[in-house]
């Protein structure tokens, strides 16, 4: 299979993006850094420049979503304790999210809200932070969704300091405009679909080993980048509120298959790159996939549990010297 062949999204993901999906899926809860010789190599498969390359670098450490070491004049970077725990959780949220809808007890959480019109700004907050929580406009000041979202929804209005607003659970009386017409779900549905046609024909085409390391590696990343949005602008409704021939399972186990049959051969792409400027770092490198995922994800979940985690560790560790400080 050609590489210009292969499925692209409609706009290529930015470099900072592209570099936390490879080091989130190959470098992953490692304290050891990478040369950033050897990241700009690997986002040249991509057609980033160095330039571009190394800039994302900079920005992703200036957001302290990468750290940095240097040796002479050798910049390495690495992943910071708390990114890799986030890196678990967002990429199991990544790979579960669609595989079954939610259970709905038929109520609805309703958010009705007047903000003036001086204050417009924390009137575009709120609508911003509503639909994070997969609310939708029911009309301009009332706003609606089908999960319990009571107590996130008080935790955001007082964070916001809006006083002129009603929380409330409520369930449907049948005669007036449904809760449900405040979500349009058409788009989306074009959306899962047309992932769908896009990315299923390349199982054929790994059934019949058409595809090579350096593919794989770029067919997986840019497929994580055009899945990851879903989770952000699905509403992730219940069964009982979507429309017929609704694609998303079938979106989501495309996605699901192709990620974790591509791993192996990724990883190979990886190495070799890797392997370039840091030959000592190569055998460090590993894919996960859905599998391991949900075990990590358990795994951090009893860390957690115990407070044992690295980042649990550090804080402690600080706790501790900020006590013997003040003693």
């Amino acid at each position: 299979m050609a590489t210009d062949a292969l499925p692209r999204p409609q706009q290529g993901a930015e470099p900072q993006l592209l570099l936390t999906s490879l080091l989130g899926d190959f470098w992953y809860w490692r304290d050891e850094h990478i040369p950033a010789t050897a990241l700009v190599r690997l986002l040249a498969d991509f057609d980033v420049t160095a330039d571009g390359a190394r800039a994302a670098m900079r920005r992703l450490a200036a957001r302290g979503l990468l750290t940095v070491a240097r040796q002479g004049r050798t910049t390495a970077y690495g992943i910071p304790p708390r990114t890799s725990e986030v890196i678990i959780e967002r990429t199991y949220r990544m790979l579960t999210f669609g595989s079954t809808a939610p259970s709905w007890d038929g109520m609805w959480t309703v958010v009705a809200f007047s903000v003036p019109e001086q204050e417009r700004g924390v009137r575009t907050a709120l609508r911003s932070r509503l639909r994070l929580l997969h609310f939708a406009p029911l009309y301009d000041g009332v706003w609606v969704c089908p999960h319990d979202r009571g107590e996130q929804v008080r935790e955001l209005l007082a964070e916001l300091g809006v006083t002129t607003a009603t929380v409330l659970r409520a369930q449907e009386v049948p005669g007036g405009a449904s809760p449900r017409e405040a979500f349009d779900l058409a788009p989306l549905a074009e959306e899962y679909h047309a992932f769908a046609e896009r990315y299923e024909p390349l199982l054929d085409s790994l059934d019949a080993g058409l595809i090579g390391p350096a593919q794989a590696m770029r067919i997986r990343t840019e497929l994580r980048v055009s899945w990851r949005h879903f989770p952000e602008t699905d509403p992730d409704l219940p069964a009982e509120l979507l429309p017929p021939g609704w694609d998303r399972a079938r979106a989501q186990g495309v996605f699901v298959r192709i990620y974790d049959r591509l791993g192996p051969l990724a990883e190979i792409r990886f190495r070799q790159i890797l392997g370039t400027v840091a030959p000592e770092l190569v055998d460090l490198a590993a894919h996960h996939d859905s599998a391991t995922v949900a075990e990590r994800f358990a795994a951090l979940g009893d860390r957690r549990a115990h407070g044992d985690t690295p980042f649990e560790q550090a804080a402690q560790a600080r706790r501790l010297a900020e006590a013997r400080r003040q003693h």
